[in-house]
């Protein structure tokens, strides 16, 4: 002990220096030796304290064994690849000291948790301060400190201090923050028990039940909040939300769906539905959570926080909840259409109702919303359920035109027409537009419409359906915009005549009456306010502005006629020709004079195109359907042709006589056809009162009758124009059913009524002198048609099997007499 403590480094003093007095004298032989010692001891404390110890190399003088005999270094030249792992050895590692390899052991060193037990620790607070007050007069006593139990001692202090309390300090050991238990006693436990509550007999005597219920004791509550709460991270898996949920009374919508019977699951889906849709019907603002529950019946896959996957729902139920869903929106869908609100709006402060009314809106819009997607993604699945969704989405359509998401749904089933082939899908779609047209009143509607039909039909190339351009026939724009296209007011009222303020006051003063009276300032305000009232007021009966229904209906206008003309002015033939003459002839009135010439030049193409395949006698088949429909199109371009100039086109000078003689060659072909009679072949069916389409007999004579009006030809009666066209028409007639023949008859007879000259050919004496007449020409000019006689009336008045053939034609014949 004595070697060590000289060897080791003495303690600092711990007194100021300043007190120490300096030796003036030289010192002593025998303290030089120990300053020497203390010096030596000093250097190699130093030298311990350090981290790591030099290794000393090979070339150094100090060491001893630097020389290798020879024995060794054949060994080592030998066997030296089996030494070669002293090179991979850690030097630093080596050359660590062996206070910092304890200083690394002791911090690496792992921390026990104290044990919470009922015993007292083992060092008391007495043993410590012993323990404490021997070891510091052994330090005293000794004058040279360990640095090994120094560091001991300050792991072990910064170990209790990690364990939150100090061995000096005041604070509880764990011991003593445990409760203490208490032994259950046996009255503790008889007042445990409750006695359960009387009954009432049917006699009115109460008796006693005698159960006894016994309440949970503290520990086993406290128990049951330990087991709650032992994951407490994981969420509540039968927290369900209204949609899904067993709520209002009812069963969850997954035990619903999920039961294994399916009369039984259908039974309760019905009573559980039917229950919502009452609720809702009456009170919508407040059944927002069960709209959203009700479209949740309607779902494929039904999921709750209760189960671990989806269930399936039974496609049954799907369908009576879209239909369900229908009659409920039907019903609480407000009048008027939701619009979104602004930040100014939102930023605003509203009373309590107003803020009730506005969320009721959002959210209705919400499930609005989603309803529609729902029966668009079956739609598009083209499933079980397909058909059931355009329904829900057609009626919507049509009921509920006012309300938001108007476009989607029209565009829905704009889409549905956008094939070739026809089906009841496709009449149920015509049949919700026809009747949009109907019953709009702003004109908006029609316009979206118009605008996706003209899309839709532009991105197809023309390749849709023929009957598609019916629709557009039921446009309100012939009985509403009833002005030309080319003016520039429409509907405005002519307003009186107002003279400005000057002028105003200058006939006040000459005495003279004028609109507008003298006012005061004050006067000039309240009228300005009340003219401000006036206009909001306006805007609350939401009446329909004829100016602004005018500008739509011109809209409109526009894209209608755009679309028929890109149909007539295509290179290839479509199946939409027809269509778009029969528009273009409704409208007629409404297109811009500008576009008469164009017009014209188009019309003459379209007749000589379709004319083409009659040039060639051997080609002639008149039974085909294709010629049927070839001359239905020559009809209708004539008809168009003179519609236009009937109205705005009376004051151009524009030739016809080339439809004229059209008009005039396709008679004789005409008798021909056997089902001349017939309307043209369709395969739309209308649930609606529609007018049919014209047969070729109709527009036969409609075109006879426009062209022999006293507009079209100016009051002036062409006679060789009505001979030719009476005596081909009675040529037809013979091969025309006892109908049709009767309308020729009496066309000729108002003929023969208009014009004197005509009584020549009834009788078989007079003869003109301008040559023979020529059947086969198909100029009426050119057939010189008062060089024969009305002969076919004596075969119709002989021959004819119907009677009332027989008395048309005698009534014809005895013309000259009256």
């Amino acid at each position: 002990m004595g070697t060590e403590s000289k060897k080791r480094a003495a303690p600092a003093p711990t007194h100021s220096s300043k007190k120490q007095k300096l030796q003036p004298s030289r010192p002593s032989k025998s303290v030089q030796t120990k300053n020497k010692a203390q010096e030596k001891g000093k250097g190699k404390a130093r030298q311990f304290e350090r981290e790591t110890i030099e290794i000393p190399a090979a070339g150094d003088a100090d060491t001893e064994d630097s020389d290798v005999s020879d024995t060794d270094a054949g060994l080592l030249q030998e066997f030296g690849d089996a030494v070669g792992f002293l090179r991979s050895l850690d030097r630093n590692a080596i050359a660590r000291s062996k206070a910092a390899t304890e200083r690394l052991h002791q911090l690496h060193k792992p921390i026990r948790k104290p044990r919470d037990d009922d015993l007292p620790s083992i060092a008391s607070g007495d043993e410590d301060a012993e323990h404490s007050g021997d070891s510091m007069t052994d330090e005293s006593d000794s004058g040279v400190s360990s640095d090994e139990d120094g560091s001991d001692e300050e792991l072990e202090a910064e170990r209790q201090t990690s364990q939150g309390f100090d061995s000096d300090s005041d604070v509880e050991m764990p011991y003593e923050r445990i409760p203490r238990g208490r032994e259950a006693s046996v009255e503790s436990d008889s007042r445990r028990h409750i006695q359960g509550l009387p009954i009432k007999l049917a006699d009115g005597r109460i008796q006693a039940t005698g159960k006894m219920t016994r309440a949970p004791t503290p520990s086993e509550s406290e128990d049951e909040d330990e087991a709650t709460n032992i994951h407490p991270d994981e969420p509540n898996t039968r927290v369900e939300d209204v949609a899904t949920g067993a709520r209002f009374g009812r069963p969850a919508v997954v035990d619903v769906v999920g039961n294994k019977s399916r009369a039984a699951r259908i039974h309760e889906a019905k009573e559980q539905i039917a229950s919502i849709c009452q609720e809702i019907i009456a009170d919508p603002e407040n059944s927002l959570g069960l709209l959203r529950r009700l479209h949740t019946f309607s779902l494929e896959k039904i999921t709750s926080p209760a189960l671990p996957g989806p269930v399936t729902n039974d496609i049954m139920i799907r369908k009576l909840a879209m239909l369900s869903q229908l009659a409920v929106f039907k019903d609480i869908i407000p009048g008027y259409r939701i619009r979104a609100l602004t930040e100014k709006e939102k930023a605003e402060k509203v009373s309590q109702m107003v803020a009730h009314t506005r969320e009721w809106e959002q959210g209705l819009l919400v499930v609005y919303q989603t309803y529609l997607r729902a029966l668009e993604d079956s739609l598009k699945a083209k499933d079980e359920l397909s058909d059931i969704a355009l329904k829900c989405m057609c009626t919507l359509a049509a009921e509920v035109t006012h309300f938001n998401f108007r476009v989607n749904l029209m565009s829905c089933i704009v889409a549905q027409l956008s094939k070739k082939s026809w089906d009841k899908s496709s009449d149920l779609c015509l049949n919700t537009l026809i009747s949009i047209f109907r019953n709009d009143l702003t004109g908006v509607p029609s316009l979206e419409i118009v605008q996706l039909l003209n899309r839709m039909i532009k991105e197809r190339h023309f390749k849709v359906h023929p009957e598609v351009l019916t629709c557009l026939l039921h446009l309100r724009l012939k009985s509403e915009l009833d002005v030309r296209a080319s003016d520039t007011k429409v509907d405005r009222d002519e307003k009186p005549k107002k003279h400005s303020q000057g002028k105003a006051a200058s006939r006040r003063s000459k005495g003279k009456p004028t609109d507008q009276p003298h006012l005061s300032k004050k006067a000039k305000k309240a009228f300005k306010e009340r003219k401000e009232i006036e206009k909001e007021v306006r805007e609350a009966e939401a009446e329909v502005d004829k100016e602004e229904r005018a500008k739509t209906h011109t809209e409109t206008l526009k894209l209608l006629f755009v679309l028929y003309f890109r149909i007539l002015k295509n290179p290839h033939p479509t199946p939409l020709l027809p269509a778009a003459l029969r528009g273009i002839s409704k409208f007629a009135h409404l297109v811009n004079v500008d576009f008469f010439k164009d017009l014209m030049q188009v019309l003459r193409g379209l007749i000589v195109r379709e004319s083409t395949d009659e040039d060639d006698p051997e080609s002639l088949d008149w039974d085909t359907a294709r010629n049927a429909a070839d001359i239905l199109n020559r009809l209708l371009c004539i008809v168009t042709a003179f519609e236009l100039l009937s109205g705005q086109g009376e004051a151009l000078n524009i030739d016809l006589s080339d439809f004229v003689k059209h008009l005039y060659a396709i008679i004789l072909p005409i008798s021909l056809l056997p089902q001349i009679n017939d309307p043209p072949p369709t395969k739309f069916t209308s649930n609606l009162r529609i007018s049919k389409p014209e047969s070729i007999a109709d527009m036969l004579f409609r075109a006879l009758n426009i062209v022999f009006s006293p507009r079209t030809s100016g009051g002036t009666v062409i006679p060789w124009r009505s001979a030719a066209f009476a005596k081909r028409l009675l040529i037809a007639s013979i091969n025309w059913p006892p109908n049709i023949t009767l309308r020729a008859l009496e066309f000729i007879e108002a003929l023969v009524a208009k014009d004197p000259k005509l009584e020549a050919l009834l009788s078989t004496e007079d003869r003109s002198a301008d040559g023979v007449y020529l059947p086969q020409i198909d100029d009426p000019q050119l057939s010189r048609p008062f060089g024969t006689s009305f002969f076919e009336l004596l075969l119709l008045q002989q021959h004819h099997y119907d009677s009332g053939v027989r008395e048309a034609a005698q009534r014809l014949s005895r013309c000259t007499n009256s």
